[in-house]
């Protein structure tokens, strides 16, 4: 009996915390979706800039790990400078929004004293992207194309039609799942 009362009093809260903070919340939502899109365009802006400035070969065959961690530290900062510091300055913005809320009305939303009690997953995902990029390579011919031939291009351009496709097949039913379900919690009567 205990249990329903809290899953109840759980759902309540995050009824009443989106009818109450829609905005901010929006916000959030959108700040996530700008901030994934721009990071897949800065990526995509480097890869570009680290071959024509001639940091990296444009083969992968030519490839040495000096430009593989030239490469990945380069990216790092590249992200970290145009993506993570607007990134953090938003997180900041959020976290003294939230400071601000009466300790009373974030007990009231029962927010205060939990922590949430996951796991780190496997790697599923990592392999569903394999077989995606083998899927990819196969439809565009290059399944008996050594990998030598492969230019930085191609991957990395794989790599980004495999993420937007998966973005389009996943992201799409679970966006129109999770509004449905906000709006059939927000129209239930507490």
């Amino acid at each position: 009996m205990i249990e329903e009362t809290e899953t109840e009093n759980d759902s309540g809260a995050w009824k009443k915390f989106l009818k109450k903070h829609w905005t901010m919340f929006a916000l959030f939502v959108v700040a996530v979706i700008l901030a994934a899109a721009g990071a897949v365009y800065v990526f995509l802006w480097f890869v570009g800039d680290a071959q024509s400035t001639g940091m990296v070969p444009s083969t992968l065959g030519l490839w040495t790990m000096e430009n593989m961690v030239t490469f990945i530290l380069h990216a790092i900062f590249w992200e970290l400078l145009l993506i993570g510091v607007p990134a953090i300055l938003a997180g900041v913005a959020g976290w003294l929004w939230w400071r601000r809320l009466p300790s009373d009305e974030k007990k009231e939303y029962h927010f205060l004293g939990k922590r949430s009690r996951t796991t780190s997953g496997g790697g599923g995902i990592s392999f569903l992207f394999f077989i995606a990029f083998c899927i990819k390579v196969f439809i565009d011919g290059n399944w008996n194309v050594a990998i030598v031939n492969w230019t930085f291009d191609y991957v990395v351009d794989s790599m980004i039609s495999i993420l937007i496709w998966s973005l389009i097949i996943f992201g799409i039913p679970i966006a129109i799942g999770v509004i449905w379900w906000i709006r059939h919690e927000m129209k239930k009567e507490p």
